[in-house]
């Protein structure tokens, strides 16, 4: 049995990259919710499917999550898309998941395609650790944001406009320094796919002198390589205490001993 709702990844570009089972569970499902139903419909014509396309985006997902959940009591089934890669991460998803988990329907989600792990690996910089911030405050929290990320001793993984970039580049330069190691990739998995590996500096200085900038853009930076500091040993009240006691056992043990009592 379906479960009532499945989070569905989508090719990022190549649409090799869609998985059989994302391609079974949108043939099975009764519905399927989607960003953009031009963009979903060409994928499921190019998959040979014909499913009803339910809109359920960032302006109309308070809107309609009741009644996905009244139709998923019924028994209906749905598959959850964004336009390219796994829904939920910088898309819509987090807001129906949780109210369907509130109401005990069962939710699954397929591993798949995104774009933030092939960014990470080809900037060739430490994947043990990182840090997904997604997109950046754009207004309001930007600076509190990138002052907070200044001694993050992880790898740093941003998604970023086109019209954006160049912008972020410099902010980010001045916060973390112009000679932080990072990597931009743009285009994944299409034909102009592009990796560029330099500083902030180099990078902001090469993407602002291109005449123009297509493509989703994912940003990796290096973390802060500086160890952070050793914190500061904090004697507690008693350690003086003690410290005098030890002192004045040592000067009573002195007063007690007599050079007669040495034995040569």
């Amino acid at each position: 049995m379906l479960p009532a709702l499945t989070l569905v990844p989508t090719p990022i570009g190549n649409l090799e990259d869609i998985t059989l089972r994302a391609i079974r569970i949108l043939g099975e499902v009764d519905t399927v919710l989607c960003e953009d139903t031009r963009t979903s419909g060409r994928l499921l014509q190019h998959l040979g499917l014909k499913k009803p396309l339910l809109p359920y985006h960032l302006h109309n997902e308070h809107q309609q999550v009741a009644r996905l959940l009244e139709r998923m009591g019924r028994g209906e089934t749905f598959a959850l898309v964004s336009d390219a890669g796994t829904p939920g991460i910088s898309d819509p998803g987090f807001l129906l998941v949780r109210e369907c988990l509130a109401a005990g329907l069962l939710v699954e989600c397929l591993p798949g395609a995104t774009a933030l792990v092939p960014a990470l690996l080809k900037s060739g910089f430490g994947a043990e650790r990182f840090v997904f911030e997604g997109f950046l405050p754009t207004k309001k929290g930007r600076q509190t944001r990138l002052a907070a990320l200044a001694r993050e001793p992880r790898t740093l993984i941003f998604y970023e406009s086109p019209h954006r970039i160049v912008k972020t580049l410099g902010q980010l330069a001045e916060v973390l320094g112009p000679e932080r190691p990072a990597s931009i990739s743009r285009e994944l998995t299409k034909l102009f796919e592009e990796t560029v590996t330099g500083t902030l500096a180099s990078l902001g200085a090469d993407f602002a002198a291109r005449p123009a900038i297509k493509g989703e853009i994912v940003l990796v930076v290096a973390g802060d390589p500086t160890p952070p500091p050793k914190p500061a040993r904090r004697s507690r009240p008693d350690d003086d205490e003690t410290e005098a006691d030890e002192a004045t056992e040592t000067d009573e043990a002195t007063a007690d001993f007599d050079s007669d009592d040495v034995i040569v």
